[in-house]
């Protein structure tokens, strides 16, 4: 006789082989809306294959191995070599064929979606090589990166991006001393003896994420001035360029992406931009970035409610599966809501950002002013969303074996990258005032599509809010960014969402007294079934 002490009942099955944009009902939706039909089937079959089981459990693996740092070769010569677990490799294979580091649009925005649900790592260097495109677009120099640069086949080899078919770029910006305070920078650069379109660089940086990447974008002061430098792996006279990785951060996150700690020893680097301008011309290509933060925010939401919606369809508790009990329908709403409308508005800040100069002042408007906003709230509240679903799960919630502790540890690095939560409030309110236009043309835009109602009284609201007292509009700045990126949401949902839709996110986060703290205290019953059926993709 065997020693069987106990039977598995009652445990939830592995959420795998399922197809992550044909269970989205609302991103379907506002892909078409937002003019990117053409690219649905494309991005079922992307879903289709980052669902599969191999690929889940890949992305697990992947993010239990930290990269390692090889700062020398068998022989003592200086390599400065990154070395990642094949998963990496393999997800940047699949981002790059679906175009993640080109330019902004709703594609682009979509697929990004689908992606961060299943790996969020690889995001930074697609992200980063994305808000690069448009940069060094502008430059004659570059015309040599034109290929590499837009090439949809994944290039690992270490060797001068001129002789390969893609590569990727990063960002490095900040220091021990500084922060997000870039005009402190102490990093220097020079012009190179006998090189009359380079630079030397020597000083640091504290973070620089992806070191093994092709090139860098980074800040230097020039002639006293901050300015902004092209600074390659490999420098012209066919030697690794002077770029030393001192050392991996240890981080809570987002591990299988490697941060380090570098110094530049006479590192060569192009001019990009003018003199001076490195801030602004690094503030643009933020701007690009900071959608994405909210993007993958947003995959991280929906990622963690799909693994809640998934337990409680199985997981049986007083005799009926948890998704049938009131309470829990209460919480799953709830997020099913946040999700939704963080998808809508992800989507079109996408069109928006992907338009630039040639979009509407509306469309500048979104771009300019909520887009930070978006960043600010939407990382925030993933934050809180992920911890709801991950409690849905109880204890297997809990533990390094399920999804959600990784999704968990993730949240927070969107809050933190690209400039933090106080931060993006600050330049929402700076926007504002540098752009009356603009914020005009946004709240025109908001009152034409509100419908009248409570909806209309806290748009007017919101605006007189903005002509406070510098000090006491700054103090409040965190209100502000969140009051006008909800009365986005509201308004988007109020257009294009189905009345249930809508009607429950205007009473559950802009009625009188609506909570916003906690999952599952304000939709009211009514509105369950449709937003669970819309977050499943059918019946549930």
């Amino acid at each position: 006789m065997g020693w069987t002490t106990h039977a598995v009942t009652n445990q939830v099955p592995d959420l795998a082989d399922y197809n992550l944009y044909a269970a989205d009902t609302a991103l379907q939706e506002a892909v078409a809306r937002e003019g990117a039909q053409a690219a649905a089937p494309a991005l079922s079959a992307y879903g289709r294959e980052l669902g599969r089981a191999r690929i889940i459990a890949l992305a697990a693996e992947m993010n239990r191995a930290v990269p390692q740092l090889r700062a020398y070769d068998r022989q003592g010569r200086r390599t400065d070599d990154v070395v990642m677990h094949a998963g990496w490799h393999e997800f940047l294979h699949m981002g790059m064929a679906q175009g993640l580091h080109a330019p902004a649009s709703v594609a682009r925005a979509a697929a990004f979606l689908l992606h961060g649900q299943i790996e969020a790592c690889t995001l930074c260097p697609l992200t980063m090589t994305s808000a690069a495109h448009v940069i060094l677009a502008r430059e004659s120099w570059a015309e040599v990166l034109r290929v590499p640069l837009s090439g949809l086949e994944y290039d690992r080899a270490d060797r001068p991006a001129t002789e390969k078919r893609s590569m990727l770029i990063g960002m490095g910006l900040t220091e021990k001393q500084g922060g997000s305070d870039l005009r402190g920078t102490s990093t220097r650069a020079v012009r190179a003896e006998g090189d009359s379109g380079g630079y030397r660089l020597v000083g640091h940086k504290w973070f620089m994420s992806v070191p093994g990447a092709d090139a860098h974008l980074v800040l230097a002061q020039l002639d006293g001035a901050p300015t902004c430098f092209y600074v390659p792996r490999w420098a012209p006279d066919g030697e690794r360029n002077g770029v030393r990785v001192m050392q991996l951060k240890d981080k809570l996150g987002n591990r299988a992406n490697a941060s380090a700690e570098v110094e530049f020893h006479d590192a060569w680097g192009r001019l990009v931009a003018e003199p001076g301008r490195g801030i602004a011309t690094l503030a643009e290509m933020a701007g690009y970035t900071r959608l994405d933060c909210a993007l993958g925010s947003t995959a991280l939401m929906r990622a963690a409610l799909v693994q809640a919606m998934h337990h409680a369809r199985h997981r049986l508790a007083f005799g009926r599966s948890l998704i049938r009990h009131a309470l829990m329908r209460s919480v799953l709403a709830d997020l099913a809501l946040e999700t939704e409308a963080a998808v809508a508005l992800g989507l079109r800040l996408a069109r928006a950002v992907g338009l630039g100069e040639a979009g509407t002042a509306f469309d500048r408007a979104l771009a300019r002013i909520v887009t930070p906003a978006a960043k600010f709230w939407v990382c925030k509240r993933a934050i809180t969303m992920v911890a709801e679903a991950m409690e849905a799960l109880g204890g297997n919630g809990y533990v390094e074996t399920y999804p959600l502790a990784r999704l968990y540890r993730e949240a927070p690095v969107n809050s933190i990258w690209e400039g933090s939560g106080n931060v993006m409030c600050l330049d929402v309110l700076r926007a504002v005032k540098k752009h009356p236009d603009l914020t005009q043309a946004l709240f025109d835009r908001l009152r034409a599509e509100a419908g009248g109602g409570d909806l209309l009284k806290r748009i007017a609201a919101l605006q007189n809010q903005l002509q406070q007292p510098a000090e006491e509009l700054e103090a409040a700045a965190r209100k502000v960014a969140a009051d006008l990126v909800v009365l986005m949401q509201a308004v988007l949902l109020h257009r294009h969402a189905p009345p249930l839709v809508a009607d429950a996110f205007l009473y559950s986060r802009l009625a009188a007294g609506a909570r916003l703290g906690v999952a599952g205290m304000a939709v009211p019953a009514a509105y369950h079934a449709t937003l669970l059926e819309r977050a499943w993709g059918g019946e549930v």
